[in-house]
């Protein structure tokens, strides 16, 4: 990378120094395992039709993906594109386009599509690139590949119904909101958990550190199929420029299209509050609804309460990433298989939480004598997020 002069030198150098000083020791480092080296090359998203899209991305993850158990099948169903569609109508008119988050799959909005598909939405998914096969695949897109994955099936989503919405999950709802913000036609958002304000500025430095280093967040222990625990500098630069690129376009107009947005007071990745007032300020429709799952009552008549301490439960706050999961949701519900005992705590507490009955569920990073806190994955409250966020896309009617 060439340098115009000395002092550009000196403020990379700088920067960087800085950068390192907040990241794990080792991290730039990785094992040489299939899952730490990328794939030859990134799917194609540019087909014609999206169950073209499908059929050769799901292609390309049989081809590339690091399998994490025997059944490679589930796995790629998890990881793969999905659109359903309202059997009951012959002609829907209605559709929305789902992106999910850095690190994550469309796996997450298997329980929310089927609230919409209920309401007469043809329901669609799509996989940004570098997700679904391996984390060492985050190394390989560019920001203009998940600008561009978005606006083409937006695309396609418009040549197939007369109302189009958007829904995305953390840097996904930022994607979806800076699509909407340019485009007038789009005719509401569904936002879950979006990482328009971080809770800490620590990520502007991942776009410089991404020149030096490959890894943010190392994990040797890759356990989920659904998401990635490990995170590459790159995939960290590609998040910064989403909060950049949101930020930029919502501060020079606000947004006046009915918008719901879900959130945790305790958002270990977002700050909330600066959502709320986000919330209050830019996306002004009057059907607008806001859910604020927290301790903290937040007054506003647009704004929904509800609160996070459940002791029957044993829940102590909620988290950024278990508002979309359903009680019965096989892999992360109340019973599910999926359990994050890699919550923020010490290594014994981690070693005890698979098998302590009096284990308790909280956001990540979450402290509290005398309890051992695993990932809270699902919502005790996903029936009132489903009339929710049935009342503001019936808004529009």
């Amino acid at each position: 990378m060439k340098r115009s002069n000395f002092s550009k030198i000196a403020i990379i150098v700088v920067v960087m120094v800085a950068a390192l000083s907040f990241l794990p020791v080792g991290c730039s480092r990785a094992p040489d395992e299939a899952l730490f080296q990328p794939s030859h090359s990134l799917p194609d998203y540019q087909q014609e039709s999206f169950e073209g899209y499908i059929r050769e991305t799901k292609i390309w993850l049989e081809a590339n993906r690091v399998f994490l158990t025997d059944n490679t099948q589930v796995e790629i169903e998890a990881n793969t594109p999905f659109e359903i569609y309202p059997e009951e109508l012959s002609s829907p008119s209605k559709g929305v386009l789902l992106v999910h988050g850095l690190g994550d799959s469309p796996f997450i909005f298997r329980d929310l599509a089927k609230t919409l598909v209920k309401e007469g939405f043809i329901v669609r998914t799509i996989l940004l690139p570098g997700h679904g096969s391996r984390p060492a695949d985050l190394t390989l897109p560019e920001f203009e590949d998940w600008q561009g994955i978005v606006e083409h099936h937006v695309g396609l989503l418009s040549n197939a119904v007369d109302e189009v919405w958007l829904g995305g999950f953390s840097t996904g709802g930022n994607l979806v909101t800076s699509y909407a913000a340019q485009h007038d036609d789009i005719k509401g958002l569904l936002l879950f958990s979006p990482a328009i304000v971080p809770r800490d500025f620590l990520h502007v430095m991942s776009r410089f550190a991404n020149y030096f280093i490959d890894w943010v967040d190392f994990d040797p222990h890759e356990m989920n199929y659904t998401r990635y625990a490990t995170l590459t500098t790159n995939g960290a630069a590609l998040f910064s420029r989403s909060v950049s690129e949101v930020n930029k376009l919502i501060s020079e107009k606000a947004y006046n299209r009915p918008v719901l947005i879900a959130i945790s007071e305790s958002d270990s990745v977002v700050n909330s509050k600066a959502i709320v007032e986000i919330f209050r300020t830019r996306f002004i429709h009057p059907s607008s609804r806001l859910i604020w799952y927290g301790g903290d009552k937040v007054v506003d008549p647009r704004i929904i309460n509800l609160p996070t301490s459940l002791p029957e439960y044993r829940i102590s706050n909620f988290s950024h990433m278990g508002l979309l999961f359903a009680p019965e949701n096989h892999y992360y519900g109340k019973d599910g298989i999926q359990l994050i005992c890699d919550n923020g705590q010490s290594e014994e507490e981690e070693i005890q939480c698979p098998t302590d009955e009096n284990r308790w569920y909280s956001s990540f990073d979450y402290v509290e004598n005398g309890k051992i806190h695993a990932r809270l994955t699902w919502n005790p409250y996903f029936e009132h997020l489903e009339r929710i966020t049935t009342m503001v896309i019936g808004s529009n009617e």
